[in-house]
């Protein structure tokens, strides 16, 4: 029996910008662990080899420690990786990959395929198809079907790119590789990497997707696959494993009833230390129920990694209580009265965040005061 792990997209290195920087850093720094649990992984499983089909480095540009915290991440498993650059690591003439070489960074168990020829190890042939440059809109794989490998030996292709007609729409205009590739070139098993998710391509071919999610987008991804194969020819048994350490979560919560509001906030109450959310609302409430959300998003923006709430959706509609409830008189009255009046004609306008504001400074300022 020949076990392989098969992962991809690592993508050591991404900045994630887009977060706040200590978010951003520890996000970053999940992608090292991911591939130290990797390493056990193999070990454990006592695994054959470890295919890792591209785009291990975010870029090109990443720094000199980077590559060498990369390789140390990978000791905990002895035995052969073997590695394709993808898009976002081509093998270009002066690549990550030639300035890992210059550093002495990639250690001898590590197989970096930067030509497609095939690569006797482990007991298995494998057809690497590295990308040599970012875009590509020939079929690298198409070798595959005329490469000559030793009789009895396990036939194992290594592509990153996508299949044709299997991802969404506009996914596979570039990098594309032949559906139906596996059986073509008589391969036991077709390990891909780009689409950032577990996927079955057919019962040869598989994406493995990042180990580390690194999106809002429910595609199965934070897994890498085992491989078992009984011999050549043996249909391969793939199981998916958890890999990854965070859970980036995308919700649309939307209220109606005063009961949402209760789900609601049962729900975001419930995020923790693992989960990276983004949250949009939409629907109506009052300005008590409003007071009550901006609490409880920010309760749990101190709970999860991190935390991202859109409520320009939700409309306010403020009820005679809320408006008493404010309790002003005055010029201070007079001002909220003209918004709530405002706020009725045009739901959209400026008075509804207006409105919102002025009400959870006067709540604040009545806490502050008891």
């Amino acid at each position: 029996m020949i076990t392989l792990l098969h992962t991809a997209d690592w993508q050591i290195g991404k900045l994630f910008g887009q977060f706040d920087p200590d978010d951003a850093a520890l996000l970053a720094e999940a992608r090292f662990a991911a591939v130290e649990r990797l390493a056990r992984l193999a070990t454990d499983h006592r695994v054959d080899a470890v295919l890792v089909a591209g785009d291990v480095f975010d870029a090109q540009g990443v720094t000199d420690r980077t590559i060498y915290r990369l390789f140390n991440a990978m000791a905990g498993f002895a035995g052969p990786w073997v590695m394709i650059p993808g898009n976002h690591d081509a093998g270009l003439a002066e690549s990550v990959w030639t300035r890992a070489a210059r550093l002495g960074a990639i250690p001898a168990n590590v197989h970096v395929c930067l030509q497609p020829a095939p690569l006797v190890v482990a007991g298995l042939a494998i057809l690497p198809a590295p990308l040599t440059q970012r875009i590509t809109h020939a079929d690298l794989t198409e070798w595959f079907a005329s490469a000559e490998t030793p009789v009895g030996l396990p036939r194992i292709g290594l592509a990153h790119g996508s299949v044709q007609g299997l991802l969404a729409d506009g996914i596979d205009s570039s990098n594309p590789i032949a559906a139906g590739r596996a059986a073509q070139a008589r391969l036991d098993y077709l390990a891909l990497g780009d689409w950032h998710g577990t996927r079955r391509g057919d019962e040869r071919c598989w994406y493995a997707g990042t180990p580390e999610t690194d999106r809002h987008r429910a595609n199965d991804s934070g897994q890498a696959l085992l491989v078992r194969l009984a011999g050549p020819g043996a249909l391969p048994e793939v199981t998916p494993v958890a890999t990854g350490q965070y859970r980036w979560l995308s919700e649309t919560i939307d209220l109606q009833v005063p009961t949402d509001l209760d789900a609601a906030l049962e729900r975001i109450d419930a995020f923790g230390p693992a989960d990276v959310v983004q949250i949009s609302v939409t629907g109506q409430t009052d300005l008590a129920g409003h007071r009550r959300l901006q609490d409880a998003v920010a309760r749990a923006g101190g709970k999860a990694r991190s935390l991202s709430a859109d409520l320009d959706a939700l409309r306010l509609e403020p009820t005679d209580a809320d408006i008493a409830a404010l309790d002003a008189d005055g010029y201070l009255g007079d001002v909220i009265a003209e918004l709530g009046a405002d706020l009725k004609a045009r739901p959209d306008g400026p008075a509804r965040d207006a409105l919102a504001l002025l009400a959870g400074f006067l709540a604040d300022d009545r806490s502050a005061a008891r």
